[in-house]
């Protein structure tokens, strides 16, 4: 009876501990260590403008890399990921399920009506598509195959859900350089308010105009009732690629940048830093995604790394200073805060 017992066990845990592996036989689950990580060697390799969706337990990460759509990689703890895990050969989006055929870029996901959404570029254009699992297929349907809109150049979509159910969309339109637009979103989550398109800002800070005109890659995080409109400036090729951001009491704008931006800038060890989101772990653990250049003389491939963040107060009456400690360059420790 005892061997009965303990081989029910051991067949109990086994399928237990695959369960984040099931339909990929070949995937083997990473060995469990410390949560440490470095951001010189990169958490995801060959991958790009990333963002991560926590679900259940476990950690999605989706971002550009791939000819032919979106990776997504899972991880237990944030700091170990899998090898590319979506449905269709590690990918999540595959281009034979959308409009277009290249250019996939900058994907977010969220968990919306028990459906999961993914926001992407595609030829540049901005779409959406989509899956009833995280790992995909995500697609859109034949009367929905199509960008939001079909002539005017479109990239970096973020979708921001205030507090009050209210949907915004904010992408990039290449009006005088890469600029930063906004709009609310209809209940179908597939168009835009036309009437309430709203500039936000271009490139008007010298650190941002050091290569290109480029302000990209948008992310709204709200912090007692401010706005902030987080963004990357300059060429993305650039080692001086980084983030900024700039704040509002409204998510329409109008908007204030910080005057000491960039926040997030590269290093003597790590350049190119940018195209990031947010997660939060806990209230004392929130951290900023990013990607780095390969090394500092290679921009490709492009690798991922993590940092905290935090608001500090401003110590007048403006708004609390978003604070990023990074990019860090040596081992460490999962939410313990740099020294």
């Amino acid at each position: 009876m005892k061997s009965i017992y303990y081989s029910l066990l051991l067949l109990v845990f086994f399928s237990c501990s695959d369960n984040v592996n099931s339909g990929n036989p070949t995937y083997k689950p990473p060995v469990k260590t410390e949560s440490v990580y470095n951001n010189l060697v990169g958490l995801v390799p060959d991958c790009a403008d990333p963002y991560v969706l926590e679900h259940n337990g476990l950690y999605y990460l989706y971002g550009t890399g791939g000819n032919d759509g979106i990776k997504v990689y899972v991880s237990k703890d944030m700091v170990t990921w899998s090898a590319a895990r979506g449905s269709t050969n590690g990918y999540a989006l595959h281009k034979n399920d959308v409009w277009g055929d290249k250019w996939f870029w900058a994907p977010e996901v969220y968990y919306i009506n028990n459906k999961f959404y993914m926001f992407f570029s595609v030829e540049e254009r901005i779409a959406v598509a989509e899956s009833l699992s995280p790992l995909g297929p995500f697609k859109q349907e034949t009367a929905y195959k199509k960008p939001f809109h079909e002539n005017i150049p479109e990239i970096d979509t973020h979708l921001f859900i205030d507090d009050d159910g209210k949907m915004y969309l904010y992408f990039v339109r290449f009006t005088n350089g890469n600029e930063i637009w906004v709009a609310e979103l209809n209940n179908d989550l597939r168009s835009i308010k036309e009437g309430t398109l709203t500039y936000c800002f271009g490139a008007t800070q010298s650190w941002e105009l050091i290569q290109a005109r480029v302000n990209e890659g948008p992310f709204i995080l709200k912090h007692k009732n401010t706005y902030y409109l987080t963004y990357s400036g300059n060429d993305y090729r650039s080692s001086k690629y980084g983030v900024g951001y700039a704040t509002s009491d409204n998510p329409m704008g109008p908007w204030s940048k910080y005057k000491q931006n960039p926040v997030l800038v590269g290093n003597d060890k790590i350049y190119g830093v940018g195209h990031h989101s947010f997660i939060t772990l806990n209230d004392s653990c929130k951290y900023i995604i990013y990607h780095s250049h390969n090394t500092t003389k290679a921009v490709q491939p492009r690798k991922v790394g993590i940092d905290l963040y935090e608001f500090i107060p401003s110590g007048d009456n403006s708004p609390d200073i978003l604070k990023i400690y990074g990019p860090t360059t040596t081992n460490q420790t999962l939410c313990k805060k740099p020294e």
